[in-house]
């Protein structure tokens, strides 16, 4: 896992971490993600790409739609996770303090919730 700052770029934060990925047959992500050269990565992989195609792509490529739909979970344990002040806000200078601190929430959060 990597805790980046929030001006990085996807495209930036999808080089630094493609190498540390685990095996999957599909990778799930957003419009950031839509580039020829992270699909080409993926595919040499052997993941296969669920990522919608940018507005101002020429020709628009498939994906999996139904598969697609499924990406809100995450986004709702994100939101779960801003529900702490701490979080949203990130009071913590340090990442290991800030990570520390959305380990917690994320393990209570889970308690809670079953």
């Amino acid at each position: 896992m990597m805790l980046s700052e929030g001006q990085m770029s996807d495209h930036k934060g999808a080089r630094l971490m493609l190498d540390a990925l685990p095996k999957a047959k599909a990778l799930i992500a957003d419009r950031g993600y839509d580039s020829n050269w992270f699909r080409n990565a993926l595919h040499s992989r052997g993941v296969a790409p669920c990522i919608p195609p940018t507005r101002n792509r020429k020709i628009p490529l498939d994906y999996d739609k139904a598969l697609y739909r499924t990406r809100h979970k995450i986004e709702n344990l994100f939101a779960k996770l801003k529900d702490w002040r701490r979080i949203a806000t990130r009071y913590d200078r340090c990442a290991h303090t800030f990570f520390s601190a959305i380990c917690i929430a994320a393990a209570v959060t889970f308690y809670l919730n079953q």
